[in-house]
């Protein structure tokens, strides 16, 4: 028998292992020596956590690799560009899924936002270039930007292909219930940026994290979805604090950036179960269903959803166009056998 008290167990247990005692932790980045200390279930990409892990020294043989492939695959610039792009993506979802036992996820261009045609396409090129190389899809989740015609992509990708899509740039209460009905696998609500829109807009410099509008707006989509039994789980992205987190704990999942995972393996205070289904269920939220009519007009009546979706996307593009332009100086050198 243990001489240690519960209580004091509990302060020398760090934030981080109580929090994975309610919650499934992921780690959110394209740099995968950052994470093995910190033993996540699963990690996340983007294009702007690529882009920077691109620029290390430690992962130019990726993106060699990559363009070496876009090469070899012929066609005119432009397809070079976007095999070595999608190879490069599902490169470092490779080497991630050394590090983590569950699944990664990789994102559709941002630029295909409004195309839900080619956003299948896209997504199953890369579900197709992760088999080549022996990895199943039940290990990767398909990253979608959370439009009307994301959510309809994510719909066919989830019925007609079984493949698992996680709903990124969530901003509305609209986007999460349209999500849910569409049967995706996975929503990724933005807390910071939600958070960073009322700094911004209200001119207040601190929010107290049970007060938080990002942590409001996880809190009520996770009592929704299990209010009324939806399969969808929640993963609140986008932190900028580790109060949000702590703030959010009993979420199926978050996903954590490595500085924030590092803060709260140094940190021993308390973490308490925030988040619980039985909470959810005695709450007094009604359900609804929302067409394509009424989803467009429910998220565009909420301003800082409207615009966070569109300047989300419009950075993904940009971070996007920054690593193909990085791609063809790369790959003119190559040619030029520099």
């Amino acid at each position: 028998m243990s001489s240690v008290s519960p209580d004091k167990r509990r302060k020398m247990e760090s934030a981080l292992s109580q929090l994975k005692k309610h919650t499934v932790v992921v780690a959110d980045t394209g740099d995968f020596n950052a994470i093995e200390e910190y033993k996540p279930q699963d990690a996340t990409t983007n294009p702007s956590l690529i882009l920077a892990a691109a620029k290390m020294p430690a992962y130019q043989h990726l993106v060699d690799q990559a363009i070496k492939y876009g090469i070899a695959n012929g066609g005119t610039e432009d397809e070079q560009v976007a095999n070595t792009m999608d190879k490069l993506f599902v490169s470092f979802g490779l080497e991630i899924l050394k590090k983590v036992p569950g699944r990664v996820s990789t994102e559709v261009d941002a630029r295909l936002s409004f195309d839900k045609e080619e956003m299948l396409a896209k997504a199953l090129r890369i579900i197709a270039l992760y088999e080549e190389a022996g990895i199943g899809k039940e290990r990767v989740l398909i990253k979608l930007s959370s439009t009307w015609e994301g959510i309809q992509a994510g719909r066919e990708l989830e019925e007609k292909h079984g493949v698992h899509c996680n709903m990124t740039l969530l901003f509305s209460f609209a986007q999460a219930v349209a999500c849910a009905e569409a049967k995706v696998t996975l929503i990724s609500p933005f807390v910071g940026r939600i958070l960073d829109w009322h700094k911004e807009s209200t001119g207040r410099k601190s929010y107290e994290p049970q007060e938080d509008p990002g942590v409001l707006s996880v809190t009520k989509i996770f009592n929704y979805y299990k209010k009324f039994g939806y399969s969808t789980v929640v993963m609140g992205a986008s932190f900028r604090n580790t109060g949000q987190v702590k703030a959010l704990a009993g979420c199926d999942l978050l996903t954590i950036s490595p500085n924030l995972l590092a803060e709260l393996s140094q940190d021993h205070s308390t973490v308490t179960e925030m988040l619980k289904v039985d909470k959810a269920k005695a709450s007094d939220l009604e359900k609804i269903h929302l067409d394509e009519k009424e989803y467009r007009w429910q998220h565009n009546e909420d301003q800082m959803a409207t615009e966070k979706l569109s300047d989300g996307i419009r950075k993904f593009a940009a971070d996007a166009i920054k690593l193909e332009t990085m791609i063809k100086e790369k790959m003119l050198n190559v040619k030029n056998g520099k």
